[in-house]
């Protein structure tokens, strides 16, 4: 109940549309009862002519002898039997299909809007968390909840609840219409009901149960269909296409598995319910042959009545059907709620402050981070102290593993600390607003992060607005001006999803120019540029430097050229600073730094001479 109420909280700024919608769909439940009091004057009268036109009797109110008769709802110039009844059953289904045309758009429409409203909600949550959550979950995992969890919300709420509103004023006023015509036979309906709720209530649970579990399966397949179509270069290059067609295969196998077992625990119930109608219809059909054969009920009333019944008994099987779509988009809610509750590491405190711009220092004060999951804990950096002054240029060198890239992620809060703190400027930065932090950081990871758009809205991202002047001067500082213009449509190509129609070097100037654009004080800069040529390595290099001309940066140093130009270097191992000067200084000292040095940047430098003495100077 609590997620169905939950749920129903995103209907309120539908509501003008909703409640319209019940009242039109009351009006369909209610004219269906209509037309079939029709049945009685039609065996009766129009079938009969003998029995003439006058008071053509549609029903007795029961426990009194109030009549109602149906020349009360037609013009008074109707004096035959025909007509009348023709025009009451012609006028009541106009009306009917007018209700049910404009109560099935408006109810639709109320519930598109409940799931536009969700869906925006969880976008937006699942938007909102720190790095860690997507460490956590997979993005197969996540698209999955935003497709296919809402999709199966989207059904229920839409037009499973057109339909389950249509059929439950149906059902209503229908039940109306067997006590009226049935009177204490009708009753005999009543010892059915526990047998349905019983059934409805058990097969239900066990439907929202299977669903769930296909879900999860469909977002297994989902995962590798991820992994596969983004890596498809490396399942190409390992000849893997037949070991990933089989792994997908199996997933689908389970997936299969699952949707029958969901179809299983569904199906079950619309036999069920024809058990249960045909038991209760025999027993009316013995008992009400008695009461026509001794008089106590007219023939065509008696024949309404089980039309009636008949009519009652469609409602009631699909309401099982109904109550199976609503428990599978509880199951498929809870996923999306889960997701949209999860506390996330990184949070902003309600009292937090407008960052002022960067002047003075960053400082680093006993920092320790571990990475969480649900069994372990690995602890990555121990009690860092570091202070980088406005303006310095600080590299960060280390073996894999040593804490670098994680040291550098907790400035603009990707990852809060696990102890100690990072200030800006004095200011602590988890007391003051993400946006004002983040927006005096500029972020330049190893791995180039493009969108499926134009250059210009890449290089433009989160400055909309800004001038083309802008935008251009931007790619000329990041030297990516020339090709840009050498293709067809200039900056506004597409260039595919992650950039895919640009070279490595292309995509690595074209995050640069971002960042240049961006023009944030702080530089945090992950160098890459080793999988790149030496023409390509060379602009890149250059267009780094550009970046980082009148900036604080700190960087993950992979090339000499970089460290040599820092103000300091920090080395660290095992998530610790083990020394920190200048290259001149750590050299001298023949400790960790040299032995880094000697081990990965020696090969470089030779290389480079290599190639400057062969006339490809990349320094």
């Amino acid at each position: 109940m609590q997620q169905l109420k939950r749920l129903l909280r995103y209907l309120l700024p539908y509501l003008a549309y909703f409640i319209p919608s019940v009242l039109l769909l009351a009006g369909v439940g209610l004219l269906e009862a209509f037309r079939l009091l029709l049945i009685g004057p039609i065996l009766g009268r129009v079938l009969n002519p003998s029995t003439g036109s006058e008071n053509i009797l549609l029903f007795t109110i029961p426990h009194t002898n109030h009549t109602i008769y149906l020349q009360r709802f037609v013009p008074s110039h109707f004096h035959n039997a025909w007509t009348i009844v023709a025009f009451a059953f012609v006028a009541s289904t106009i009306l009917k299909g007018i209700c049910d045309y404009s109560g099935t758009y408006l109810v639709n429409y109320a519930g598109f809007g409940l799931i536009t409203e969700l869906r925006n909600a969880l976008y937006g949550a699942i938007l909102r968390r720190s790095s860690a959550f997507f460490q956590r979950h997979s993005t197969g995992t996540l698209i999955s909840t935003i497709v296919n969890d809402i999709e199966r919300v989207q059904f229920a709420m839409s037009n499973v609840l057109a339909e389950s509103l249509q059929q439950f004023f149906t059902f209503i006023f229908t039940v109306g219409v067997v006590i009226v015509l049935g009177g204490k036979l009708a009753w005999l309906l009543v010892l059915f009901v526990p047998f349905i709720i019983f059934s409805s209530g058990k097969i239900g649970r066990r439907a929202r149960t299977t669903t769930r579990k296909g879900q999860d399966k469909l977002a297994d397949i989902q995962n590798i269909l991820h992994e596969t179509i983004t890596g498809n270069r490396i399942v190409k290059a390992f000849n893997m296409e037949s070991w990933e067609f089989a792994r997908f295969r199996r997933a689908a196998q389970r997936l299969f598995r699952a949707n029958l077992r969901s179809v299983a625990a569904a199906s079950i119930s619309s036999p069920l319910m024809d058990i249960i109608g045909s038991v209760a219809l025999a027993l009316l059909l013995l008992l009400g042959r008695e009461q026509v054969v001794h008089g106590a009920m007219k023939p065509e009333i008696f024949v309404a009545f089980i039309i009636a019944v008949f009519k009652l008994y469609d409602p009631v099987r699909k309401f099982a059907l109904f109550y199976n779509n609503f428990q599978q988009a509880l199951g498929a809610s809870s996923e999306i709620f889960k997701f949209m509750d999860v506390q996330d590491e990184v949070q902003e405190k309600r009292t937090a402050a407008v960052l002022p711009p960067f002047s003075k220092s960053i400082a680093f004060r006993d920092v320790s981070f571990s990475y969480q999951t649900e069994d372990t804990t690995r602890k990555v950096l121990h009690d860092v102290s570091l202070e980088v002054r406005a303006g310095e240029i600080l590299a960060v060198v280390g073996s894999s593993g040593a804490g670098k890239s994680t040291l550098v992620s907790l400035l603009p809060r990707f990852f809060d600390v696990t102890s100690g703190g990072i200030a800006v400027d004095s200011h602590d930065i988890r007391d003051v607003t993400l946006a004002s932090l983040r927006s005096q950081v500029g972020v330049v990871t190893q791995e180039t992060v493009l969108f499926n758009d134009t250059l210009r809205n890449n290089i433009a991202y989160g400055q909309p607005s800004v001038s083309q002047a802008d935008v251009e001067s931007a790619a000329r500082a990041a030297l990516a001006h020339d090709f840009i213009m050498e293709l067809p449509a200039g900056y506004d190509t597409i260039i595919g999803e992650k950039g895919v129609r640009l070279s490595g070097g292309e995509r690595q100037r074209i995050a640069i120019a971002r960042a240049l654009l961006k023009n944030a004080p702080i530089l945090v800069l992950d160098e890459a540029t080793s999988a790149l040529d030496s023409e390509s390595e060379a602009l890149v290099q250059s267009a780094l430097h550009n970046l980082m001309t009148g900036r604080t940066v700190i960087v993950i140093a992979h090339r000499l050229s970089t460290v040599r130009r820092a103000d300091r270097i920090v080395v660290l191992e095992n998530g610790t600073i083990a020394e920190i000067g200048r290259h001149e200084e750590l050299m001298q000292k023949a400790g960790i730094y040299r032995k880094l040095y000697d081990l990965q940047f020696i090969d470089v430098d030779a290389r480079a001479v290599a190639q400057m003495s062969n006339g490809a100077g990349t320094y």
